[in-house]
């Protein structure tokens, strides 16, 4: 029977594993993205990726083990689909709301785990991991209130009213509102 620090180890594995896809996944984001203050939200959450692979090693170290990774489906899965996306809405104005709502599916995914192994941490008596993984999980919801942020403030709105442009909507709801202004 696998005991409460073997789970923890095991999904630690699991994270540092989508961190370094994540690494790799991030650049090809910026790239796609047409809003610079998205562009950057990616860059800047690309460094503090990396970050995350450092410190996912060394807790490791704290329990005496050598950083292993155990392959992820839910990072791939969801990597996968930012791909997707990314390739269906480009050269779209739609193409930043849809890298936000990726990127936020990832996010939300790594608050979950990070969570969960922070408790876990505690629960094992390694105060000084759980801080470490405290500080992970402030940033992965600082870039998820970023990208929330992004997307209220300029990228949905911009989807929206980009693409209504582009169907010939919004000449038409004008229109329609004149007519209803007169009457």
């Amino acid at each position: 029977m696998k005991t409460l620090e073997d789970l923890f180890l095991d999904s630690l594995a699991d994270m540092y594993y989508a961190e370094n896809q994540l690494v790799k996944a991030l650049p090809k984001m910026a790239k796609a993205a047409t809003h610079e203050p998205l562009r950057e939200a990616f860059e800047t959450h690309l460094a503090e990726t990396e970050g995350h692979v450092q410190k996912v090693e060394g807790l490791f170290k704290s329990f005496g083990k050598n950083p292993k990774t155990k392959k992820c489906p839910a990072i791939l899965g969801i990597i996968d689909e930012a791909d997707e996306i990314a390739a269906d809405n480009k050269k779209s104005p739609t193409i930043n709301a849809a890298l936000i709502f990726a990127a936020q599916k990832a996010e939300h995914y790594e608050i979950a785990s990070y969570g969960g192994l922070r408790d876990w941490a505690r629960l094992l008596g390694h105060e000084d991991v759980a801080d470490i993984l405290d500080e992970i999980l402030d940033e992965e919801k600082a870039a998820d209130s970023k990208l929330t942020e992004l997307a209220e403030e300029a990228c949905n709105e911009a989807a929206k009213s980009q693409s209504e442009e582009a169907a010939g909507t919004v000449g038409k709801n004008r229109g329609r509102a004149a007519e209803d202004a007169l009457q």
